[in-house]
């Protein structure tokens, strides 16, 4: 029997067999549209990551170099803090603490404090005064000594402070100086360059303090030496009679985005020597990425380290 269809009545589906519903239309507007919106939420994840989570790490990276002038099989370890650049967003007390934690477990026999203490931004900032974070570097005790240079922030913004602040906990700065340390037989010297950029000059241009000269010329036995410096380009002039050259200032480039970093590294050398171990013609360097922020407090892709160096093993 046939169904009773009166004019005008439409027939739908029963409810078992849904109406067919008809896909949205793949046009290269929307392709952009959600690509951008991706792009956008990558974004602001990357901004919350560099700017909240990744300044407030910290690793621990380690070397062992093998250079020529450091004598085999005599074992030395060594701590190495650069750009603590205390204060802003990101350095505050709590986290210096736990960075000088972690360095004091390391337990080097030596520690060496590569300059930028402080922070400096355009922007206020809460400070942590000259004498607070002196205070917790001077937790950090080794057999050999803590020995410091000062950074291009150090004497751009607060020379006097630092200065004071350091020589309050007795932390030694070498400025164009060297000392022999270690027991006899096992003697080697520790030497400090003072800053290459100390005194703005305006447009980008800078009159440093540093005498390589001089500074090398208070080396007076045969025995090993390892350079503090603060910039890594005086690396190029390093005569090989420098067994090891610690630098720091470059951040390893701070925000590491694929192929723009290397144009933002301050290093007239660009990525050269913008972070870890560099060997040229067999001299050493080891360039630290650092701990704190410069310009902006974020970082990416280069993590807060703290680097451990081991000779001779």
């Amino acid at each position: 029997m046939k169904a009773d269809i009166s004019p005008g009545t439409v027939r739908r589906p029963s409810p078992e067999t849904p109406a067919p519903t008809a896909k949205p239309r793949l046009t290269r507007r929307r392709v952009l549209k959600t690509a951008a919106t991706l792009v956008g939420l990558s974004a602001a994840a990357t901004a919350i990551y560099a700017g909240a989570i990744e300044p407030d790490g910290l690793v621990v990276t380690r070397y062992a170099p093998r250079p020529p002038g450091w004598p085999a099989g005599r074992k030395l370890s060594i701590t190495v803090i650069a750009d603590l650049h205390a204060g802003g967003p990101d350095m505050q007390l709590p986290h210096i603490r736990r960075i000088v934690d972690r360095a004091i477990a390391l337990n080097s026999d030596i520690v060496l404090l590569l300059g930028d203490f402080i922070a400096s931004y355009r922007f206020a900032i809460t400070h942590v005064p000259d004498p607070v974070w002196a205070a917790e570097l001077a937790r950090l005790k080794a057999p050999l000594g803590t020995w410091a240079v000062l950074g291009n922030h150090d004497w751009w913004h607060d020379l006097q402070g630092v200065r004071s602040a350091l020589a309050g906990v007795n932390i030694a700065v070498l400025e164009n100086d060297a000392v022999l340390v270690g027991p006899d037989g096992a003697k080697f010297w520790v030497a400090g360059l003072g800053d290459q950029l100390a005194i703005p000059l305006g447009h980008g241009r800078f009159r440093g303090i540093d005498d390589l000269p001089l500074t090398l010329s208070r080396i007076t036995t045969d025995d090993p030496v390892l350079l503090m410096v603060h910039e890594p380009d005086i690396f190029t002039r390093v005569p090989p009679r420098v067994a090891l050259t610690f630098a720091g200032h470059t951040h390893g480039g701070q925000i590491r985005v694929p192929f723009l970093w290397q144009q933002f590294v301050p290093s007239r050398y660009g990525a050269r020597f913008a972070y870890g171990h560099v060997v040229e013609h067999d001299r050493h360097l080891i360039v630290s990425g650092g701990l704190g922020t410069s310009i902006i407090p974020a970082r990416l892709g280069v993590p807060p380290e703290i680097v451990h160096i081991t000779l001779g093993a």
